[in-house]
């Protein structure tokens, strides 16, 4: 991507690298104002067009169990875990069937396996046995499902069923929302509802697809790619780099 040299950012023309201008400490004087949060959205949409879940799915199941291996873990490696879990168990009641330490052993790498076996054997009981084989498509109900919070939940109802019941608030949203200073909270829930009241219901699904890739491209956790990003300008967060990579 092409380098973008902002009013805060100069070149030093005879060393050739970017170098970072003094700035003032971080912090809008209106972060919520309106027409600052449509200019985010408009620049997400803009550079994410097409993004969609990372997780690879072919239906509502799949989705919830690869949500839920997710936990503490990258989705590049749940999706090389999920080909042969799915193969050998394709269904709820497949799944529900299986001896658990099969299950222990094909979602290890997952981390916390035992647990991820546990419950993702029990929630595929409980679509059974409650939901006729099918996931819900209600946030009340697919809470009663094991291993599912609030933001597997919104996953699955948002990227599968297209039912905007919440927004999604993985690491990534919750550390790129705290940096835009669109909430000052910490924990998932808090933010979730901050972001509820401040972005339009018809853009939570995108929204968080695309600050969720936002986060893992360009707005990285230690070294954000300032240069490079195209909220650059809508951005007062005080740990701003223009440093080129």
């Amino acid at each position: 991507m092409a380098t973008r040299l902002t009013s805060d950012a100069k070149r030093d023309e005879t060393a050739g690298p970017l170098v970072k201008a003094p700035r003032k400490p971080g912090g809008s004087k209106k972060p919520l104002a309106p027409e600052r949060i449509a200019a985010i959205l408009e620049e997400l949409r803009k550079a994410y067009p097409d993004v969609v879940c990372a997780l690879t799915h072919k239906n509502a199941w799949e989705l919830t169990v690869a949500t839920i291996l997710s936990a503490q873990c990258t989705d590049v490696r749940v999706n090389l875990v999920t080909p042969a879990l799915f193969k050998r168990f394709p269904t709820p009641k497949a799944m529900a069937a299986a001896s658990l330490l099969e299950l222990e052993e094909l979602v290890r790498t997952t981390g916390f396996f035992r647990n991820k076996a546990k419950n993702i054997q029990g929630a595929a009981r409980v679509v059974v046995e409650e939901f006729g084989g099918k996931v819900p498509q209600t946030m009340d109900e697919i809470l009663r499902l094991p291993g599912v919070a609030r933001k597997t939940g919104n996953v699955v109802l948002g990227s599968w069923y297209g039912i905007a019941a919440g927004v999604v608030v993985d690491t990534h949203v919750l550390r790129l929302s705290r940096r835009l200073e669109l909430t000052s909270h910490t924990t998932p829930e808090k933010v979730e509802q901050d972001l509820a009241k401040i972005i339009p219901q018809d853009r939570w699904i995108q929204f968080s697809h695309e600050l969720i890739h936002h986060g893992r491209a360009i707005c990285i956790a230690r070294k954000p790619r300032c240069v490079d990003c195209t909220l650059e300008r809508l951005c007062d967060s005080s740990d701003k780099t223009w440093g080129s990579h």
